[in-house]
């Protein structure tokens, strides 16, 4: 079933500035409506990923032509930033049903670390400061969903050089 409408949800400011890349890419590469909702947005997030809320417009988004793009940043101690603490909590309720994502929106998380936080600067890469993005995109397996493309996960200590082939790698499939 092809992609029809693609929400990007940014949490971080970060993670809102790289939003901003990927609808410019896939606005004017695909020319699929594209709109962002904050993950510090509760009712809209929920409307959208599960059709739970009074927003019809929204609530009508809730399908599997619908592609939720996650770009998400993971801060010290491994957790999101506050924008994004209201969705990550929302998603990691052990009271969902294994079905909440079933038959609802794709999805696609890109995580965006910096392993200038860690301690052990030598030896790390993307996949040890990306711990939000990891554990969500699990989660939304786990909730049913069905991924979109593999997680992306840039570091800022290597210039996030990993976003750019992310982006293209979506906006590939989108096209396909």
């Amino acid at each position: 079933m092809p992609i029809q409408d693609v929400v990007i949800l940014p949490g971080g400011e970060l993670a809102a500035d790289v939003a901003a890349q990927i609808e410019s890419k896939v606005s004017s590469t695909v020319g699929i409506k594209v709109q962002q909702i904050p993950m510090s947005k509760p009712r809209q997030f929920k409307a959208v990923l599960v059709g739970d809320g009074d927003d019809a417009a929204l609530s009508s988004l809730a399908k599997p032509t619908t592609l939720a793009v996650f770009v998400v940043q993971t801060i010290e101690n491994e957790s999101p930033p506050e924008e994004a603490g209201a969705c990550v909590r929302f998603f990691k309720r052990k009271t969902h049903p294994a079905s909440l994502l079933a038959d609802k929106v794709q999805f696609a998380v890109l995580g965006l670390g910096d392993s200038n936080l860690l301690l052990d600067r030598q030896h790390t890469s993307a996949k040890d400061c990306n711990q939000v993005a990891q554990s969500l995109d699990v989660r939304f397996e786990a909730l049913g969903g069905t991924r979109f493309v593999a997680r992306g996960e840039a570091d800022e200590r290597t210039g996030l050089t990993e976003v750019e082939p992310w982006i293209d790698a979506l906006v590939g499939k989108l096209k396909d």
